[in-house]
């Protein structure tokens, strides 16, 4: 059985928001090592493009690949 295009962009949509939580207390955690010290807010700016990024790339990904099938 294939997955709908919806369900598709729901499980995408899903894993990127949990990538996004992890990238952003790994950013918060993992930037003052390297001497950077963004802000809240720019490490939710930073989060939010890469996570859009991840998300066009899941979703185009996993449609590709149900093609291919």
């Amino acid at each position: 059985m294939s997955q709908s295009r919806l369900l598709s962009l729901v499980e995408a949509a899903t894993n990127v928001a949990v990538g996004y939580a992890l990238a952003v207390v790994t950013q918060i955690v993992a930037f003052p090592w390297f001497g950077l010290h963004p802000s809240l807010g720019e490490n939710l700016s930073i989060g939010a493009l890469f996570t859009g990024i991840s998300l066009l790339r899941t979703y185009t990904l996993r449609r590709l690949f149900e093609r291919c099938r």
